[in-house]
């Protein structure tokens, strides 16, 4: 899925580029041979406050500058980038169209059908759609997703690559980024993850967002108010020391010795409630009752204690992944320190994949 750019959406080399509400950051894959990718390098450039807001480009000069420094710290050289819209930005909808339309006739029913759905006029709007396949029990139709989103958001994220130096390929959608690295997760487990009913929870900054996966499907989203943010808050009232710096001693370590019991467990303990209460919506709202797996991602998912004390509330396994598990990676990178922004890069790692499809 990918909105309409007048560039060619196709083009490798490409790197994947998140615009995220307090960070940019940036991943660049390569072929490694026999199928397999290699990392060649990443960046994390932090974002003042008030830059991103509920996913809308406030800023475009302060953003642009943060993309920038993040491109230039990563030392590529590949300017061609895949951006994606945050899912609230997005209108999705699945219909069923005869099988045997024309690439014209397509395009002219889904146009005809998405001014069913789409509360704004056409031409305000970026609107692709992408055909999934045949319709079990009627062999005569196809399923086409449909995609829409405010020309503005689209315009935003292309002119603050552009505005950074850099080249604007594909306009994807982060749920949708985000689900072909976690694909490629669970074709790495035993029988490709065959069977199992697996919940991958992103913990950013403002938000968490649930996936759940059921044989290569995303069967469930959600996306609820929690983040790491909170945890900053925390630790700014808590020790009476403005936001900037608490962000800064969280990413750091260096916090008080009282820190773990009187503001990191605390966190914890809502942090599982929010997690374990969205899993209970995934039960009451579809027709699943268990949950054989729980991946955690996003830069929270990193905090000490957060896999042991879900699975304690949960009674469902729970691990933190990196979405460059099973990936040669380039000599240039820490892998210590990369062990610690992995999760977090989910987003730009599958738009990074974007260079692979062909």
């Amino acid at each position: 899925m990918a909105f309409d750019l007048p560039f060619s959406p196709k083009a490798p080399p490409l790197v994947g580029l998140d615009i995220g509400s307090s960070s940019v950051k940036i991943v660049e894959l390569s072929e490694a041979g026999k199928g397999t990718m290699r990392l060649e390098r990443y960046a994390i450039e932090p974002l003042p406050r008030g830059a991103v807001v509920d996913g809308n480009i406030d800023k475009i000069d302060v953003v642009a500058e943060a993309v920038r420094r993040a491109w230039r710290r990563a030392g590529g050289k590949v300017k061609n980038v895949a951006m994606a819209l945050p899912s609230s930005a997005v209108i999705t909808k699945r219909i069923a169209l005869p099988a045997n339309l024309r690439e014209e006739e397509l395009e002219m029913q889904v146009e005809s059908e998405a001014n069913q759905y789409i509360p704004f006029a056409l031409d305000e709007v970026s609107l692709d759609f992408q055909v999934l396949g045949a319709i079990p029990n009627a062999p005569d139709d196809v399923e086409v997703l449909i995609a829409a989103s405010r020309k503005e958001k689209v315009e935003d994220r292309v002119a603050v690559a552009q505005a950074a130096g850099l080249k604007p390929m594909v306009v994807d959608v982060e749920s949708y980024s985000a689900r072909s690295a976690i694909e490629r997760l669970i074709e790495q487990l035993p029988n490709r993850g065959e069977g199992l009913v697996i919940a991958v929870f992103y913990i950013g900054a403002n938000t968490t967002s649930v996936t759940v996966m059921h044989d290569g499907e995303g069967i469930y989203e959600r996306e609820q108010p929690f983040g790491g943010q909170q945890l900053t808050g925390d630790i700014s009232r808590t020790y009476g020391i403005p936001a900037e710096e608490a962000e800064q001693k969280k990413r750091s370590g260096d916090l008080p010795a009282d820190y773990e019991t009187a503001v990191l467990r605390p966190f914890l303990d809502t942090a599982t409630i929010e997690i374990t209460r969205a899993l209970q919506f995934f039960f009451t709202s579809t027709p699943y009752s268990r949950v054989d797996q729980i991946m955690l991602a996003g830069g929270s998912a990193v905090l000490s204690g957060l896999p042991e004390a879900l699975m304690e509330r949960s009674q469902v396994p729970a691990s933190v992944i990196s979405p460059f598990k099973g990936m040669e990676i380039s000599s240039n990178i820490r892998e210590k320190q990369l062990r610690l922004d992995a999760p977090a890069l989910l987003t730009p790692c599958g738009l990074a994949m974007r260079r692979f499809d062909r």
